[in-house]
């Protein structure tokens, strides 16, 4: 009895996951469009910078802090929570389905890339992302990565796929998006005649990317060393490097522009328990947040979060030194530091992964009927 009972739950569950990702919206599973909606709008607000340090946990933090004796830009924002990053599929998340959920609002199954759990050849609908929500109403968008072009991260923002490893079709999705910008390491799926051809500026060197004016489209395949503090080859720009000009690329419009920047060797250099790669990787990171807080601080209109989209490597306070414990990614909540809004986040507030996109969306203003919420996140 109790087995029956499990199963026709489990059943339910699946049936109304299903009704859902045909794009089926009932009030219960979606946030109170009124109420949500006015509490994060922010009229002063018109860019957003969201940040993701891959694999970056607030262990990350600290021994990056105690190891090199430094402080972190990131942590001078006033308000700072956490955030939960379990997966629809799996209580320790992959980065392609925290990445969907930090684009989309919506958790799906680890591997997946902007698409339903349950409809994972995006057959009848997939969640909509912040970019192409953002393009929608007029902005400018760009997506700004160390690793490849067609990585997890930076594909949830930017694609449509059943699994993260198909980075040819990947690709072919970001060609054919709205997207204004989508830079970061050469995967051999971009040449520039195919970039060219949908009207992209094809971007190989850091003379290339200094060269494009305000307003331009643009896809840069750089060399993959992108992650380091200081470059040995000129050519290839920083992380801080691409942030900033991004910046000056899409701040063209009254409209406004979205940037998601990702530090993605955090977690690389985590997964391997690299001790002075991470911790490079991350002061590259918080680098990049410092030009940008400044940058924001300036304008007064942009708001910019800081978050991971999970924890790489287990780092543990061991007697007085924080130690890598495993290889793999952990369940332990990330980060949220936010800039530009005071009614964003509160201090030391928890909020689940998929909430993040979802108060962006709010606080520039736009409504459920324009990024209808329809998640199974439970």
């Amino acid at each position: 009895m109790a087995y029956a009972s499990a199963f026709w739950a489990e059943f339910t569950s699946l049936i109304m996951s299903i009704i859902m990702s045909f794009g089926l919206t009932f009030g219960i599973f979606t946030p109170s469009t009124t109420t949500e909606a006015q509490k994060y709008y922010n009229q002063d607000i018109k860019n957003v910078i969201f940040m993701i340090g891959d694999g970056m946990g607030g262990n990350h933090l600290e021994k990056t802090k105690a190891e090199k004796n430094i402080s972190l830009a990131m942590e001078t924002v006033d308000y700072r929570g956490s955030a939960q990053t379990r997966s629809l599929s799996n209580s320790v998340t992959d980065s392609a389905a925290a990445g969907t959920a930090l684009a989309t609002g919506s958790r799906t199954s680890n591997g997946a890339i902007g698409v339903y759990m349950t409809d994972l050849a995006a057959t009848f609908s997939y969640p909509k992302s912040l970019t192409e929500l953002c393009k929608e109403n007029g902005m400018l968008t760009g997506v700004v990565t160390t690793d490849e072009t067609s990585g997890a991260t930076p594909s949830a923002f930017s694609a449509h796929e059943s699994n993260r490893d198909r980075a040819k079709e990947i690709s072919l999705d970001q060609l054919n998006s709205d997207i204004d910008l989508i830079w970061g390491a050469e995967n051999g799926y971009v040449t520039e005649g195919e970039a060219g051809a949908v009207g992209f500026e094809y971007v190989k060197t850091y003379e290339q990317m200094m060269a494009l004016t305000e307003g331009s489209r643009s896809f840069a395949q750089f060399d993959n060393s992108l992650w380091t503090l200081e470059q040995s080859d000129k050519q290839t720009p920083t992380l801080k490097q691409m942030t900033m000009k991004a910046i000056d690329v899409l701040d063209d419009t009254d409209e406004g522009f979205f940037l998601m920047v990702e530090g993605a060797h955090i977690d690389k250099h985590s997964h391997d328990n690299l001790d002075e790669e991470m911790m490079e990787a991350l002061m590259s990171f918080d680098e990049t947040i410092e030009a940008v807080l400044e940058y924001a601080k300036n304008d007064g209109e942009t708001l910019v979060v800081i978050t991971a989209d999970h924890e790489t490597g287990g780092i543990t306070l061991e007697g007085d030194k924080y130690v890598f414990t495993k290889g793999s990614h952990s369940n332990a909540n990330v980060p949220v530091l936010v800039y530009g809004s005071d009614n964003f986040i509160n201090r030391g507030e928890v909020v689940n992964n998929y909430e993040l996109p979802i108060r962006v969306a709010y606080t520039l203003g736009f409504a459920d009927d324009q990024f209808p919420f329809e998640v199974v996140n439970s």
